[in-house]
């Protein structure tokens, strides 16, 4: 194992794909020299060359356009977009073509293409520059949706995103580059559409994903000192859902609080929510909590950047209501 930085988890996965396979290339704006707006890709280009490692115009849909077509042909393009607000301008290159173009050939053509795109608020940034729009992609069929929330799973997705032949949206939230921790130096690859229970828990499960899941850890470790044991499950993928980890650690706690970052309505958590209710209506013993963002555009202003988020209390406070809730089921 090694201790290192989220970004540089990420940049170790790009650098081992690309010498693995030689169809691996990466391209976006200010990747090559300058290395990325967020430094992860640092050194690629000194390393692999400008063939491999392309500066590209500052327009969304040429990037995801060409990485597209470059994928049909037999390349592995990963094209980075700054900021996941930005992938409107791209949206029919990546939504009506390159999800669309396996289906609709029949199967003889493959899109092997990641778009890595950061998203999340923590900068103030404000409302062009801040959001979380991970739902508008797992709504597409065709598409995959990783969502990672430490260095270990940024590394081990992104390997293993870079090696399917579906497109995958890969969500890289601002906040996490800096975050550090425990990666292997082996070879592995996490697998795509699998979540992982971060923490074992027996009375309520909290359910996220990206930066919101260091919070929900934060919030299990406060809600432990109140005697209240709450298991940690991160979705990792969004698309594809591992709903049956997520119906078996409900199944089992009983209790249910889904976190996200993303606005509250239409999100990511409302598919989850109406998942357990088809699977675990009558067993639950209260209803499923919803945190979330609120309904607004995000502010710039630091501090209702904050207040509009969850945060820690947000999260505890929900356990902590649904483990005063009236029970639905038998104990």
């Amino acid at each position: 194992m090694a201790t290192i930085a989220f970004r540089d988890a990420l940049r170790e996965a790009l650098r081992q794909e690309m010498q693995r396979d030689p169809a691996v290339f990466l391209m976006g704006e200010d990747i090559a020299r300058y290395g990325g707006a967020y430094a992860v890709t640092k050194g690629l280009l000194q390393e692999f060359g400008a063939e491999r490692v392309i500066d590209t115009p500052m327009s969304e849909g040429t990037i995801v356009g060409a990485a597209a077509g470059a994928a049909m042909i037999g390349g592995r393009p990963v094209a980075e977009i700054m900021y996941v607000d930005f992938m409107t301008f791209a949206m029919d290159q990546l939504v009506n073509q390159a999800a669309k173009i396996h289906y609709m050939f029949g199967g003889q053509i493959r899109v092997p293409l990641v778009v890595r795109t950061q998203q999340g608020t923590g900068r103030g940034a404000g409302a062009q520059h801040s959001q979380s729009l991970e739902a508008w992609f797992a709504h597409i069929p065709g598409l995959k949706v990783v969502a990672p929330s430490t260095p270990a799973d940024a590394k081990g997705l992104l390997k293993s995103a870079i090696r399917d032949d579906n497109p995958v949206v890969f969500l890289e939230h601002k906040a996490l580059y800096p975050l550090k921790g425990d990666v292997p130096e082996d070879e592995y690859l996490t697998p795509l559409g699998k979540a992982d229970v971060k923490r074992e828990g027996s009375d309520v499960t909290l359910i996220s994903y990206s930066q919101t899941l260091q919070l929900a850890l934060q919030a299990a470790d406060a809600l432990a000192s109140e005697g209240i044991d709450a298991e940690v499950l991160d979705l990792r993928s969004l698309r594809p859902l591992d709903i049956e980890t997520v119906i078996a650690s409900v199944s089992k706690t009983k209790r249910a609080v889904i976190a996200h970052e993303a606005a509250l309505t239409g999100g990511v958590g409302a598919e989850i929510s109406a998942r357990l209710n088809e699977a675990l209506f009558g067993e639950l013993r209260a209803p499923i909590a919803r945190v979330a963002a609120y309904d607004v555009p995000l502010p710039a202003n630091s501090r209702l950047e904050k207040f509009v988020i969850p945060d820690v209390e947000r999260i505890s406070r929900a356990a902590r209501n649904t483990m005063q809730a009236r029970t639905h089921a038998p104990a």
